[in-house]
């Protein structure tokens, strides 16, 4: 029982004491708190205290930049102000002296209106008086003002037609002189340095034989090794009293040159007879196209000039067997092209196109009995085909003058050719055409009126004209010339080129007796 009653009373003293203590805290916190309080409410005052003092700090300050202000902005607008004012003064200064000039101006205006109309009446007066002038010009020479012009005209015409026609004389005679002179050092220069052969050319072979017998032996039984011979190679063969030498006939040079080598192997193999003769006639065939081909390639060579077309070197070769008035083709086209080569240097030409035009420009001849046309076009069609420069084609298309020459290497060209067709000994021709040639010519230059006697003289590379003197004058005789070297070049076909010449000459003969 005691042992309860002091757990209940150490409980209850234990409760006390809690209770307490508790309240004792309590009063304890509450003192802190209310201390705490009233720190801050102190710190509040003294920072409101300190804040006051620096609002009036800065609204001391802002007033004093304020002020500052004022009088910076006060003093730069009265600067201004001035500015303004000086520029005012200006603008009045230039007002006034625009009014002044524009016073001036008016004033001058007034003088030139005046000045117009004092000129415009005397203009009226000056055209009475023209007028007057006219009709009393018109009633002492009897005629209208339309017909005085036409006389005047007609008159001035005249006289401009003659000198118009001495101008033309005189500067002709100078280009023609100059230009001869230049030509004349261009040709001769060119033709020195191009060594040419004589022609030598000939429409039959000689094949020797070593004995009369091996002739029997050629004719076969019955003539089967002959005719055999002939139709395949389409040449005749001719056996007459010739000692030792048969004649090979034909007009094709290639087929002769396949007669003749065929035709020396079967004298050399000895076994003659149609089976033979056709094995032979093939070998030769194969020889001769080889030597074509060789030949073309020299003639390149010689000229030299690279890249051509193989086809086109073959028809060089074949030019080798072709003839043109008894010249060698291949010879003259190779005499072309040196010839070309040395003008175009002399006039800084191309070189390479010149000789290259030359050398091509006859490369038609090769087919031109195998295809219709002029060899011209053949030749021009040939080097188009085988892709050759434009410049080279219009070089051979003009070569005839069948083009109007349009390059200086063209007319090189064209004046090669004609150099090499001209020269003495290139070519062969008939007596009656070249007299019928120089008949034409003299016929030509005696149809034109006023013409009283022509010579063809220098074998008909130059025609002298003479004229009769009362009907021709100076200035009709330039006309004359030109128009009888029109027709010569229409009407009449010749080598290289025909100088004319008018001559008109007066004679006063008198006798002291």
């Amino acid at each position: 029982m005691n042992q309860t009653t002091q757990i209940i009373v150490t409980i209850s003293v234990g409760v006390a004491a809690l209770g307490i203590g508790y309240i004792i805290r309590k009063l304890i916190a509450e003192a802190k708190i209310s201390s705490a309080e009233q720190e801050a409410l102190r710190i509040i005052e003294e920072a409101k205290k300190e804040a006051e003092g620096k609002k009036r700090e800065i609204i001391l300050e802002a007033k004093e930049d304020i002020l500052k202000l004022r009088s910076e902005f006060e003093k730069e607008s009265k600067e201004r102000r001035l500015e303004i004012q000086r520029l005012e003064k200006r603008i009045i200064q230039k007002e006034e002296t625009l009014d002044k000039k524009i016073e001036n101006l008016e004033k001058k205006e007034e003088n030139l209106n005046k000045k117009e109309m004092e000129i415009a009446e005397l203009q009226r007066s000056l055209e009475d008086i023209q007028l007057q002038q006219i009709k009393e010009l018109e009633r002492i020479s009897a005629l209208t003002t339309s017909e005085a012009k036409e006389i005047l005209l007609s008159n001035v015409k005249k006289e401009i037609q003659h000198e118009m026609a001495m101008m033309i004389k005189e500067v002709e005679e100078q280009a023609k002189e100059e230009a001869e002179k230049k030509a004349r050092n261009i040709i001769s220069l060119a033709i020195q340095r191009c060594a040419a052969d004589h022609v030598a050319e000939s429409t039959v072979s000689v094949v020797p034989l070593p004995n009369d017998e091996m002739k029997g032996r050629i004719i076969g039984r019955e003539g089967r090794n002959i005719r055999a011979l002939e139709t395949l190679t389409g040449i005749d063969l001719i056996i007459d009293d010739t000692p030792e030498a048969v004649i090979l006939s034909g007009f094709d040079p290639i087929r002769r040159e396949i007669a003749r080598i065929a035709l020396e192997k079967l004298i050399v193999d000895g076994r003659i007879h149609p089976g033979r003769i056709e094995e032979m006639v093939a070998k030769a065939q194969k020889e001769v196209e080889a030597q074509i081909r060789e030949e073309g390639e020299q003639a390149t060579f010689e000229a030299g000039i690279h890249g051509i077309h193989p086809e086109l070197i073959k028809l060089l070769g074949r030019l080798k067997f072709r003839t043109s008035y008894g010249q060698n083709v291949l010879k003259h086209s190779l005499e072309v092209a040196h010839l070309a080569g040395v003008m175009a240097a002399e006039l800084n030409a191309d070189v390479k196109l010149a000789k290259r035009g030359g050398l091509l420009h006859d490369i038609g001849k090769a087919v031109d009995h195998e295809v219709e046309g002029p060899h011209v076009a053949i030749g021009a069609e040939l080097a188009k085909k085988y892709k050759e420069s434009p410049e080279v084609i219009h070089c051979i298309a003009a070569h005839h003058g069948d083009e109007e020459p349009q390059t200086i290497e063209a007319v090189i060209v064209q004046a090669a050719d004609a150099i090499s067709a001209a020269r003495p000994g290139a070519r062969r021709e008939t007596l009656e055409n070249y007299i019928k040639r120089l008949q034409k010519l003299e016929e030509i230059a005696e149809s034109f009126d006023g013409v009283e006697k022509s010579f063809a003289i220098q074998a008909g590379r130059e025609i002298r004209i003479m004229v009769k003197p009362d009907k021709i004058d100076d200035t009709l005789a330039v006309n004359i010339a030109r128009e009888i070297t029109k027709k010569i070049e229409n009407e009449l076909e010749y080598p290289g080129q025909i100088k004319v010449t008018v001559i008109r000459e007066t004679r006063v003969v008198e006798y002291a007796k």
